[in-house]
């Protein structure tokens, strides 16, 4: 058994670079432009038209995730009328079409304006530089992953919605947000409009999943009991896939780079539907808002129309009274600390920029007790919480990029870290950066690790996947939080001190990490806490 275990982790090695040499020999027309043709007639939506969003709004959004959806939402219900500004295009679904790019060979529709990649699997991709969905921003010590997409990273997470443990909210928090009042009030609210639910048994005890059963029995066999994780996504389409009746997209393995056929319940199919149907919202895609300042009474917002292409159509300065960031992370606290920098918003405070954090973020492999194949569903089933040491969560979850099984089974490791980062200003680039210490990814690769081979050990795994490169991707995150944290660079509700009228709406607010959980049950809940502040106060 031991000599069979050998020669199939040899045998992925070779299939791993087999698939960089696919990749390779895929790329070498990636540069040919008959590829934006190709994207033109595969997904023509994208390349329609686009509006021309209004010189004055009374709100202005910024972004179109999960915490700008809600602002857009609650702001029109309340009678504001609303611009919503996304860089990324608004992709459509469709039950057959591949509007979207697979992780294994990925084309230019993947990525945003880059032409290479390499993953988790580290498998070095190639491809056309075009305006596709998922942004890998690169700095010291660290890659963040991030959405360009109307509908933001509910296009490409995987849809897992976890409440944190209350302890170790607080820790965190330190009594800015109370979390009974998100447990009461913001959480259902939050579940019941992306009618977030537990993975049914049919599904979990389909082909796709068998990795998923395999991690349930590994995790039990180590003393733990797996929790059912919250999902959005819709399992009647996940069983159309079982059923044959819509294209295989949640059941192979393809959710990073979006999901064809609308299987998960992205924001497209709700915060933002809702709001554009009030006749309040306007969403105005391939919008990029290059700088914001404030003038007298009024928020200017300048932006860059682009094509799915990159080119720049045109060049706008647009006025509002309230301005909301939602940009995300990195996209917000980019506006601010540049604004502080060049004086355009004089009054931001000495926390701008600070209180940055991975929450956490480490991938894992282990093997399976047997050799045989364990499917490629995407939703995460279940997660254990481990305290032997540092805090974390262990999360099941697939294997992207490899077009074949490898039986491996994949975790997703989320640690109590609590090292932060400061966005910093680099005045010759106008560039706005900031490094993380290797030092602290290999802390905390440590600890999952710790706690993965422990479960490998006792649930019997006959494969490491250690030696050929796929065990912990160290030096990504798909979860970057905080830049403008509650009760520092804004109140406790997101009002920016120094500039009434602006706001933080998104995971910028957050200190760093969302206590060992995905954050975006946490962001988007936060967002509905706060905008109903903001709006009963009138400020």
């Amino acid at each position: 058994m031991r000599r069979r275990a050998v020669l199939k982790a040899a045998g992925v090695a070779a299939l791993l670079a087999s698939t960089g040499a696919s990749a390779v020999a895929r790329a070498e027309g990636s540069s040919n432009p008959a590829w934006p043709a190709l994207f033109q007639e595969w997904v023509p939506e994208i390349f329609a038209p686009l509006p021309d969003p209004p010189e004055h709004t009374e709100a202005i959004v910024i972004g179109s995730g999960f915490g700008a959806a809600v602002t857009a939402l609650r702001l029109a219900e309340a009678g504001v009328r609303n611009t919503v500004l996304e860089r990324g295009s608004r992709w459509p679904n469709d039950p057959w079409r591949e509007i979207f790019t697979g992780d294994d060979l990925p084309d230019g529709r993947g990525f945003w304006h880059r032409t290479t990649f390499t993953g988790v699997t580290k498998v070095p991709m190639s491809f056309v530089d075009f305006g596709g969905v998922l942004d890998v921003t690169e700095y010291p010590g660290i890659d963040v992953w991030r959405a360009a997409a109307v509908g933001g990273g509910s296009v490409i997470f995987t849809g897992a919605m976890v409440a944190p443990p209350k302890k170790l909210f607080d820790s965190v928090f330190a009594g800015i947000v109370d979390y009974d009042e998100l447990d009461r009030v913001y959480f259902p609210r939050v579940r019941q409009m992306l009618r977030l639910s537990p993975m049914p048994s049919d599904v979990y005890n389909s082909a796709p999943f068998t990795h998923s059963r395999v991690w349930d029995q590994q995790v039990r066999a180590a003393g733990y009991e797996p929790q059912p994780n919250d999902s959005a996504f819709n399992w009647d389409i996940v069983r159309g896939e079982l059923a044959g009746t819509t294209r295989a997209s949640a059941t192979a393995s393809r959710s990073n780079l979006g999901n064809s056929n609308g299987a998960k319940f992205d924001l497209n199919q709700n915060y933002l539907r809702y709001a554009e149907a009030t006749g309040k919202t306007g969403i105005y895609p391939g919008h990029r808002v290059d700088s914001i300042a404030q003038e007298g009474n009024r928020y200017v917002v300048t932006v860059s129309k682009l094509a799915p292409t990159g080119q720049v159509l045109a060049t706008r300065t647009l006025t509002c009274d309230k301005l909301f960031l939602g940009a995300g992370s990195v996209g917000t606290s980019e506006l601010l600390v540049r604004a502080q920098a060049t004086g355009a918003l004089r009054n931001l405070n000495e926390h701008i920029g600070d209180g940055w954090g991975t929450n956490g973020d480490v991938v894992l492999a282990r093997g399976a007790q047997a050799l045989a194949g364990v499917g490629g569903g995407v939703p995460s089933a279940s997660r254990i919480f481990d305290q032997s040491g540092t805090p974390l969560t262990l999360e099941n979850w697939y294997v992207p990029g490899i077009p074949v099984d490898t039986g491996a089974i994949a975790s997703l490791g989320m640690v109590l870290d609590p090292t932060r980062a400061r966005f910093g200003y680099d005045s010759a680039a106008n560039r706005v950066a900031l490094s993380w210490s290797r030092r602290t990814q290999d802390t905390v690769l440590a600890a999952c690790r710790a706690v993965d081979d422990r479960i490998a050990e006792r649930g019997r795994a006959i494969i490491d996947y250690t030696p050929i490169g796929y065990d912990a991707q160290a030096f990504f995150t798909a979860h970057p939080l905080g830049g403008a944290v509650l009760g520092r660079a804004t109140d406790a509700y997101g009002r920016v001190h120094g500039h009434p009228g602006l706001y933080v709406m998104d995971g910028a607010a957050l200190p760093g990490s969302t206590a060992t959980v995905n954050p975006s049950l946490t962001i988007t809940a936060v967002a509905e806490r706060n905008i109903e502040n903001i709006l009963r106060s009138g400020r």
